[in-house]
């Protein structure tokens, strides 16, 4: 399992997921205000290399920042880490936590059944 992101990591990631590639600059650019720092950026970009997140590659003076894992495959790790950490690994008992949670109704969940079966086809 990969390991989890931080929020400034994962605020970085949209980005880069968005983007799919990306300088430090652009990067910033896409960030809501106020700025951080380049240096912060940088940074964050910097640990998100190391864990194996993010690649690079030399662009003119500087580089440019790839993600390396999608953006589907971690959020399909960050269910299951949730599904196993707070729902004893049950789907059922995590679905059932988010219906009554969100306080939906028969139609809604048949419409959510709907969808996924068409999808599935």
């Amino acid at each position: 399992m990969q390991k989890q992101l931080t929020k400034a990591e994962e605020q970085i990631m949209q980005i880069l997921w968005d983007l799919q590639e990306a300088s430090v600059k652009e990067v910033i650019e896409k960030l809501p205000k106020p700025k951080p720092a380049y240096n912060t950026v940088s940074t964050i970009i910097r640990i998100l290399e190391n864990k194996e997140f993010v690649g690079h590659k030399p662009e003119g003076r500087g580089y440019v920042y790839y993600p390396i894992i999608d953006k589907e495959t971690y959020s399909n790790q960050s269910l299951h880490k949730l599904m196993n950490g707070y729902f004893n690994g049950s789907f059922k008992s995590m679905v059932s936590f988010f219906v009554k949670e969100n306080n939906m109704d028969v139609a809604e969940l048949e419409s959510i059944l709907k969808d996924v079966n068409k999808e599935k086809q």
